[in-house]
């Protein structure tokens, strides 16, 4: 049949105009009611947004986010080929250490390291027929940024684990087998054949592992961990000015973690060149 005549008349999709225009109203009001607000104080928070002890926050925040990343991660791969481990024993240890790390919550575990010297004054180390070889209060062993490096690593671990587990699970047994044929050894075949191929698979979720950990680094201002909510709370608790600093607070936490979403972007282009990402889909 000719189609000669017959005109074409595009669906008319009235509701996403009106869902358009009030969200797009809803924006607009916020939007100025937070710039007319005479809490906000933009000339304060412009004071106060590079200051010298605001910028060593930044720094201490940074450094915990990519100490604690850096452990959690190197611990997570051990805990997660423990976990796939024929062992028994192994398997049992790495599930426990997962199962209580990621079972209390990490402002828990944040608080029993800054305050481990409650249950251990002292940390020792004797050896027999040596003596003492080391013996301090655990509170000057223990300082709160260590405390905050052991809280923070040791929660990443245990999500981590599950994490590139998922990753080591994800590549076929058969380029295990393969290798192993080809002589060779476990250690070899998981550095060079496995994880290569599990990363683009663990990549994602631990980009945004990342960005949660260089957030929850503000939990550990409830031990003084020196971080940008602590020096924050420092300031705002002698001049009471809680809106604008709490505002520069989150200018600089938004910086970072546009940054890191940057990264996160280049390092999955890297990792899946091998997929093409279309219109709908991957193929």
């Amino acid at each position: 049949m000719e189609a000669t005549g017959v005109r074409a008349v595009p669906v008319r999709h009235y509701g996403r105009w009106v869902t358009a225009a009030v969200v797009t109203a809803v924006a607009v009001m916020f939007l100025n009611a937070l710039i007319r607000s005479p809490n906000l104080q933009p000339g304060v928070i412009r004071s106060y947004l590079f200051k010298d002890y605001v910028l060593h926050g930044v720094g201490v925040t940074l450094l915990l986010t990519g100490v604690a990343m850096g452990l959690g991660t190197a611990g997570a791969v051990v805990l997660a080929v423990l976990r796939l481990s024929a062992n028994p024993v192994l398997k049992a240890g790495a599930w426990a250490f997962i199962w209580f790390f990621r079972g209390t919550p990490l402002l828990v575990q944040i608080i029993f390291w800054g305050f481990l010297g409650a249950l251990f004054p002292r940390v020792s180390i004797s050896l027999p027929g040596l003596g003492t070889l080391f013996d301090q209060p655990t509170s000057v062993v223990i300082s709160g940024t260590t405390a905050a490096v052991l809280a923070l690593s040791l929660n990443e671990m245990a999500y981590a684990a599950e994490i590139v587990r998922s990753g080591l699970l994800a590549v076929d047994r058969g380029q295990t087998e393969a290798a192993y044929a080809l002589g060779m050894s476990p250690a070899l075949t998981l550095r060079r054949i496995v994880l290569p191929q599990a990363m683009r698979v663990i990549v994602p979720p631990m980009g945004n592992e990342t960005i949660t950990m260089l957030k929850s680094t503000a939990l550990v201002s409830v031990i003084a961990g020196h971080d940008l909510m602590t020096v924050v709370q420092g300031v705002y608790g002698n001049n009471y000015q809680v809106i604008p600093l709490l505002t520069v607070a989150a200018l600089w936490y938004l910086a970072l973690v546009s940054v890191l979403s940057a990264g996160q972007y280049l390092i999955e282009r890297r990792f899946g060149r091998g997929t093409q990402l279309v219109r709908g889909g991957i193929r």
